[in-house]
């Protein structure tokens, strides 16, 4: 019998009944505790399990007791509010990973008599992962605008912070060296080839494409809802992932699962590929990387930027033009590089 305990879904327990059976709970401080019924991995347990990781903390979240205007306090009436309700699961999720931990540190302080300078001491520390500044400051500046039309304050003091910019390109896009070192690396028949193949040839966002299944292909191609931005995707299968998954079962719930034989989280899956990659001599790179990869192989095959979009998924054409603009440079790089050799050439002639 598999070890449920161990399954790669957060805040899930189990535990036996006195009749000697295995039941499933999911428990989160500061949530409600929820009975996940079913098998473990199935359709049934899977949806319990998103439903309870989508809900609202209880009102004492964190620790025993909640101090009145406090930043929990603070918190928690923004969980209630309108404009976080009104928010996509998948976004109140990720804003509530990060708000948790902000208020695990700084829950018990005064949302009153917090100031400016606070925050600033706060986001400065964070100096070596910026990214996660920015978006903690874009997500308090929410949270402190309720303070003001609560009446708690009469400023927004996130809104005066500024950071120390650091500029970066974000995720790494593989290079065609990293994917065939890794594909050199990984067998046909693994897990690891086709989760790349996934990445590489679909385009889609981790949180897609670790809850894509057979169910999403219809008519050769592949078929899905963005979690995102909803936006419907209907992609070709590309001849290399097709011969893939041929070489796996076609009864799993998903494409990609775990050792348990669960679908990944998308944290989760993450961690365990970012871990693969560097068994194959691939460091610092990440599922996202490969969606850019993606994205750069369509522009330098001549793809339109409204091509790229309907691959990709992508709503505006920022991200596509800059993947075809990048394209454009290298060829008129290539050019202009041969008209200076001709050029060269006719000199030395005459």
């Amino acid at each position: 019998m598999k070890r449920m305990a161990k399954i790669e879904l957060k805040y899930v327990k189990a535990y036996k009944d006195r009749h000697g059976t295995l039941r499933h709970y999911f428990r989160r401080k500061g949530f409600p505790t929820v009975v996940l019924p079913g098998p473990a991995g199935s359709a049934e347990f899977l949806a319990a399990y998103a439903e309870a990781e989508a809900q609202a903390p209880r009102p004492q979240a964190v620790g025993s007791k909640v101090q009145p205007r406090s930043i929990n306090a603070l918190i928690i009436q923004y969980y209630q509010s309108t404009e976080f309700r009104d928010l996509k699961e998948i976004t109140q999720r990720g804003y509530r990973n990060m708000l948790d931990r902000f208020r695990d540190k700084h829950g018990n302080k005064s949302a009153i008599s917090v100031q400016t300078h606070h925050f600033e001491a706060i986001f400065h520390g964070m100096a070596d992962t910026p990214g996660a500044a920015v978006n903690l400051r874009k997500r308090l500046r929410r949270v402190f605008r309720l303070a003001v039309r609560l009446g708690w304050r009469k400023d927004n003091p996130v809104v005066e912070t500024e950071l120390r910019r650091k500029k970066t390109k974000g995720f790494i896009p593989w290079s065609e060296e990293d994917i065939a070192k890794y594909l050199e690396h990984w067998a046909p028949g693994t897990r690891e080839r086709l989760a790349l193949l996934l990445f590489l040839c679909a385009g889609q966002r981790r949180s897609d494409t670790v809850t894509m299944g057979r169910q999403h292909v219809k008519d050769g191609k592949i078929s899905a809802c963005q979690l995102k931005t909803e936006t419907r995707v209907l992609i070709p299968m590309h001849p290399l992932l097709r011969a893939e998954l041929e070489l796996h079962p076609s009864t799993d719930l998903t494409f990609l699962l775990t050792q348990y034989g669960l679908p990944f989280s998308a944290a989760g899956f993450t961690g365990w590929f970012v871990e693969r990659a560097k068994m194959a001599g691939v460091v610092d790179r990440t599922p996202h990387g490969l969606r850019k990869a993606a994205g750069r192989r369509l522009a330098e095959a001549g793809c339109t930027v409204h091509q790229i979009m309907a691959v990709l998924g992508h709503v505006s054409l920022g991200e596509a033009e800059k993947y075809t603009r990048d394209a454009d440079r290298a060829q008129l790089a290539d050019d202009a590089f041969e008209k200076l050799l001709e050029a060269e050439t006719r000199t030395s002639s005459v």
